[in-house]
């Protein structure tokens, strides 16, 4: 029976080259096939350090076929090395599929340390780094966002996000809308030459990306929200306005019908079924 390989989860640069690792280089020229997010720019990396391996693509769109094939290579004994564009693979991308499907199937998973994006730009925010939260990029559905952003309402640990540049403005407004005017950092060309984190607040970042263009992706480290002024929104927010103002309060913020009624049971401790009487 033959011996299981392992999977490498390796680390990348998320900019400057020199910051990849002597293992990962080591792991990279050993390995028996490198599952690339882009095979392109992994090329360019290991052309950069005269590794000659074999490479082949995993990315969301081929995850699936390319999964069971990766899976079939490493229960022949083969070695895999997951790399994607930049940084960490498995965060925000399809390296946890992969992931879970070697353990799935015993087959041995390992990490090769290294940069991630979201911590660099932690760091160098200035806000808060005992406590975190990590939500990735938010959804592409206007309501389905919106909905995500208002969960984060009363998020009182400092709050990281990806944003693609495109999307930038209508997602620092969507933030404005429902946070508040809040601290925001805003990390772009980490590590690189035109390396820029901007410190500032949501409504200073609104406006500054009405007249300049977002260019490269975006790290966005938002400042919790003061636990102080929540309890003291929970304990009188509600008495002067009525259930169905309440309620629409909710539908505003992009929630649906039902979601909206289930919120405004939760803030004013009643049932759904009292609060469905009201707006009937």
């Amino acid at each position: 029976m033959n011996k299981k390989g392992t999977l490498y989860i390796v680390a990348t640069p998320i900019g400057n080259l020199e910051d990849i690792t002597q293992r990962a280089l080591k792991v990279l020229g050993e390995v028996d096939l490198i599952a690339a997010e882009d095979t392109r720019r992994t090329l360019k990396l290991l052309n950069y350090f005269n590794i000659k391996g074999s490479l082949t693509s995993y990315y969301e769109h081929n995850k699936i076929a390319k999964g069971n094939l990766l899976i079939e290579r490493l229960l022949q004994g083969d070695n895999v090395a997951l790399v994607c564009d930049a940084g960490t693979p498995g965060i925000s991308d399809p390296g946890e599929d992969i992931v879970r499907l070697c353990i799935e199937n015993s087959i041995s998973v390992t990490a090769i340390p290294g940069p991630v994006a979201a911590i660099c730009g932690l760091i160098l925010s200035g806000l808060p780094t005992g406590r975190f939260v990590f939500e990735g990029f938010l959804p592409t559905n206007k309501r389905q966002k919106r909905e995500r952003i208002s969960l984060l309402k009363e998020e009182t640990r400092t709050t990281i996000l990806y944003e693609a540049p495109h999307k930038l403005k209508h997602t620092l407004k969507d933030l404005n809308d429902i946070l508040g005017n809040r601290n925001i950092v805003l990390a772009r060309e980490l590590t690189k030459r035109y390396e820029e984190v901007i410190r500032c607040s949501l409504k200073e970042a609104v406006e500054r990306y009405n007249h300049e263009s977002p260019r490269g992706e975006y790290i966005l480290i938002i400042e919790g929200a003061d636990g102080e002024t929540i309890r003291d929104e929970k304990n009188g927010a509600w008495e002067n306005i009525s259930i169905k103002e309440h309620y629409e309060i909710y539908l505003s913020k992009g929630f649906v019908k039902k979601e909206a009624m289930r919120k405004v049971a939760q803030d004013r401790g009643i049932s759904r079924r009292e609060v469905y009487k009201e707006l009937i």
